[in-house]
C-alpha cells in the first residue's frame, strides 16, 4: 500500500495528536554555534564539560547518521536504546485497553513486555517451522482493533532474515509495520530503511549496541515517515540522549574503517563457528544465521547450558521459546573466545558421561 493511502495522523491516539510537547530551554534557542552567555536553563555555570544540557534534538549526531544512511534528518529519531524508541511507538499509536498488536513468535521479548506495560493486547502468531512469517495466520489473527505488526529481522532468537515478499504483503494490510533491525549489519540484504519512501506505515528501529559495538551508551535509532517522527517527538523526553552518548557516537561514526572491519570479522567468525559446531556429536542442528549469533539445537539444552557455565562460558538457553526446544543461542565472539568455546564443547562431547 502506498504512503498516500494511509492517514498516519488518524492512526495516532487522539490525545497525542492534540498534545503540546514540553519545550525545554534548548528547544527555544537553537543557535548553539555562537559564543554566548547562557542564563536560560538554570544550569551550573562552571564549565566541567558536562554542566550544560545536551542538544534535545541531537542535530549533529542525526546529521552524521543521515550522511551515512542516506536518510533525511526529518526521518530520524534517536532514543535511549531501541527499547525507548519502541515504547514511544506504543505511547503514540495504541489506545490502552482497546488496541492490539501482532507479534511473531519466537521473537524479541521486549515487544510483549511493552504491550503488557502499556496495556495493549498482544496476539502471538507462530512463525513457520523454518522461522518465517505466516502471512495467512497473521491476517486471520487481525481484527478492527489491530494497529500494528511487530517483526524482528534478522530475528532474535532464530537469527534469520524474514522474506521480503512476506513483509511487503503485511505492509499492504494498512496497519503499521514495525521492523526491528538490530542485527541488519551482519546480513547480506539491504535494510528496510531504503523503502521508507514507498511505505508511510513502515517504522524501522536500529541500534548502536550490536555492529557498532556501543551497547554501553544506550543509543537506538528510529527511521520512519516524517509525520511519524513528528508524532514520536511529542512524547519524547526532552533530554533522552545524554551528552556522553552523543559525543561517543559521533566520535565512533568517524571511524568507518574499524567498524566495517569488525563486522567482516564477526561474519567470518560466525561461518567458522557454524562449521566447527558440526563436529560436536550432541549438536543436532545449526540454523542459518544473518546475525551475530547462532541458534543451535542440542540433545539436552539445560544440561549443556549448565555444563558450559561450569566451564566459565555463558550462552543463552532458549528452550522455553516457541519452536526452540533444546536450543542454545551462542553469540559469535572473538577467534580466541570461539576457540575456547569449541575446546569446551569437544571436551564435553568426548566425556559423554560428564554430568557437570
Amino acid at each position: 500500500m502506498s504512503r498516500e493511502k494511509i492517514n498516519i495522523l488518524e492512526m495516532a491516539r487522539g490525545s497525542v495528536r492534540e498534545l503540546k510537547p514540553y519545550a525545554s530551554a534548548k528547544d527555544e534557542f537553537k543557535d548553539f554555534d555562537r559564543e554566548l552567555i547562557y542564563l536560560d536553563a538554570n544550569e551550573n555555570p562552571y564549565d566541567n564539560g558536562l554542566n550544560r544540557y545536551p542538544d534535545p534534538n541531537q542535530l549533529l549526531l542525526k546529521q552524521k547518521i543521515s550522511e551515512i544512511k542516506n536518510i533525511p534528518v526529518e526521518n530520524i529519531l534517536l532514543g535511549n536504546g531501541s527499547d525507548e524508541v519502541l515504547d514511544m511507538i506504543f505511547r503514540v499509536f495504541f489506545e490502552p485497553g482497546k488496541d492490539n498488536i501482532i507479534i511473531n513468535t519466537p521473537t524479541f521479548g521486549m515487544f510483549k513486555v511493552l504491550s503488557n506495560l502499556n496495556n495493549i493486547g498482544c496476539r502471538e502468531v507462530s512463525l513457520t517451522t523454518d522461522f518465517q512469517l505466516d502471512v495467512a495466520a497473521i491476517t486471520k489473527a487481525m481484527d478492527d482493533s489491530t494497529k500494528a505488526i511487530f517483526i524482528c529481522s534478522p530475528n532474535n532468537p532464530t537469527g534469520n532474515l524474514m522474506k521480503a515478499a512476506d513483509i511487503k504483503a503485511l505492509l499492504e494490510l494498512g496497519v503499521i509495520v514495525v521492523i526491528d533491525e538490530a542485527y541488519i549489519d551482519f546480513a547480506q540484504e539491504q535494510s528496510w530503511i531504503t523503502k521508507l519512501d514507498q511505505y508511510n506505515n513502515l517504522i524501522v528501529s536500529q541500534t548502536f549496541s550490536k555492529a557498532f559495538g556501543l551497547a554501553g551508551i544506550r543509543l537506538g535509532v528510529c527511521y520512519a515517515d516524517s509525520r511519524i517522527i513528528d508524532l514520536l517527538k511529542k512524547v519524547k523526553m526532552p533530554y533522552n540522549v545524554n551528552v556522553l552518548t552523543q559525543t561517543t557516537a559521533l566520535k565512533y561514526l568517524e571511524n568507518k574503517k574499524v567498524r566495517e572491519q569488525q563486522i567482516l570479522q564477526i561474519v567470518s567468525n560466525r561461518e567458522q563457528l557454524a562449521n566447527d559446531l558440526l563436529k560436536i556429536g550432541f549438536v543436532e542442528k545449526i540454523y542459518p544465521s544473518d546475525s551475530n549469533f547462532i541458534l543451535v539445537k542440542v540433545d539436552d539444552a539445560d544440561k549443556r547450558y549448565q555444563q558450559l557455565i561450569g566451564r566459565e562460558l555463558i550462552i543463552r538457553n532458549r528452550s522455553k521459546e516457541p519452536l526452540c526446544e533444546n536450543c542454545l543461542r551462542i553469540t559469535v565472539g572473538t577467534s580466541k573466545e570461539n576457540t575456547r568455546l569449541m575446546k569446551s564443547l569437544l571436551y564435553l562431547d568426548t566425556n559423554k558421561n560428564l554430568n557437570s
